[in-house]
């Protein structure tokens, strides 16, 4: 009953912006000084969030962990620090903000005690055009709250589409997914100015651009500073026929030598300590940036996939093989324990040899100016594509062989 009385209002909020939101191409401002939370009476808080004009908005609360998430339409997060918003009380914490998908951003709080957003509502100013959105956060029994958490079903928010993005496959071309880590709310590492959803990016490109005139078919899981789920990283593989799918992230990890490219393949116990940090910390992608989890473990799907895995596991330790060889001999750096296993989400693929590359670790001095420079990222950009293409005519001949 809740969630249904707060969908309709978030319908009813939604819908009284949206012939404004057409008539305006700018994107709203976030003004830091008038935002953020306060403490109320009853052991209450305020939350408020002032915009430079109305826009589109929802609000909603996830469980496992408790989370508030509030989606805006065309608004610019740019320079907005969660430090900024996240003054006044205790009950919000870890704010992140930034783009969601095109057109929409997000902010998504964890809450340090099960409470539910009442009294949801953007005030404007009819002279200036400025906006306020506020709420008050009441205490909740945890099992009313999970109740009333989930994500609303609203016709204006655009569904997730696995297909935009991807290319079908065509004859027996070689197609390879590149899988840029993070982008949009979730920066991944950040270090020196450098955020590690750019650098991947812009390494995929220059990936993409090797490949391409090599005669291979490369499909991006994003082109762009968007988020993108775990599990929708792994479908717009499927969705494009990939013969490989490769996750490309350069994270910060001050401890475990974190320093020197290195190769994951899929394992649910991690090789070592680090690895397991690092899958942990990929893993919470979606709840950082606020995805419904509901129903995404499914125990005997489960089964059913390790057994696919058994024919899929050879052909990507083999991968992984090539690929560091690769490059290592283009001079790398490489890390003292070059291959790692660890139970990362999109890796796990039941029929598309995966793997993930730490092209190198932003909390590494040296990784980070290199992963900087265009000229190291170029050769390590010709070893990968020369490995992938050695492994596809191993690959070939390895399978032409069993079937005789």
């Amino acid at each position: 009953m809740i969630r249904q009385v707060v969908a309709a209002a978030l319908v009813a909020c939604v819908t009284a912006f949206s012939a404004g939101a057409e008539q305006s191409t700018d994107e709203a401002r976030i003004d830091v000084q008038q935002s953020g939370s306060a403490p109320g009476w009853f052991g209450r808080t305020g939350f408020q969030v002032s915009l430079s004009r109305g826009v589109p908005y929802r609000v909603f609360t996830l469980d496992n962990p408790a989370r508030l998430v509030i989606d805006f339409r065309e608004t610019d997060w740019t320079g907005v620090r969660a430090d900024d918003l996240q003054k006044g009380t205790d009950l919000l914490q870890e704010i992140r903000v930034g783009v969601y998908q095109p057109g929409w951003s997000r902010l998504v709080a964890s809450l340090t005690e099960t409470a539910l957003p009442r009294d949801i509502g953007m005030t404007i100013d009819p002279d200036t055009g400025r906006a306020m959105l506020q709420m008050t956060f009441h205490p909740t029994p945890a099992e009313e709250f999970a109740a009333a958490a989930g994500v609303p079903d609203t016709a204006l928010w655009p569904r997730e589409d696995v297909a935009s993005s991807v290319a079908p496959k065509m004859d027996d071309r070689f197609v390879v997914a590149i899988d840029p880590g993070h982008g949009g709310i979730d920066p991944g590492a950040e270090r020196g100015g450098v955020t590690e959803k750019e650098l991947m990016l812009e390494f995929a490109f220059e990936l993409r651009e090797v490949l391409s005139a090599a005669g291979v078919r490369v499909a991006l899981t994003r082109d762009r500073d968007v988020f993108v789920s775990l599990s929708a990283r792994v479908a717009r593989a499927h969705q494009a026929r990939a013969d490989v799918f490769l996750s490309l992230h350069a994270d910060a990890l001050e401890q475990g030598g974190a320093h020197g490219a290195t190769v994951y393949v899929l394992s649910e116990e991690a090789s070592d300590k680090a690895s397991g940090q690092l899958a942990a910390r990929h893993n919470r992608a979606d709840i950082i940036a606020g995805a419904d989890l509901t129903g995404s473990d499914d125990q005997v799907a489960g089964i059913l996939l390790d057994l696919a895995r058994q024919e899929t596991e050879p052909r990507t330790d083999a991968l992984a093989g090539l690929l560091i060889r690769g490059m290592t001999r283009a001079g790398g750096p490489m890390n003292n324990r070059p291959l790692r296993r660890a139970g990362f989400s999109v890796l796990k693929s039941a029929d598309i040899p995966s793997v993930l590359i730490e092209v190198g670790f932003l909390s590494s001095a040296r990784d980070l100016e290199n992963l900087r420079r265009p000229e190291w990222r170029a050769q390590m950009v010709a070893a990968l594509a020369g490995s992938l293409l050695e492994w596809r005519a191993q690959d070939l001949a390895r399978r032409a062989h069993l079937r005789q």
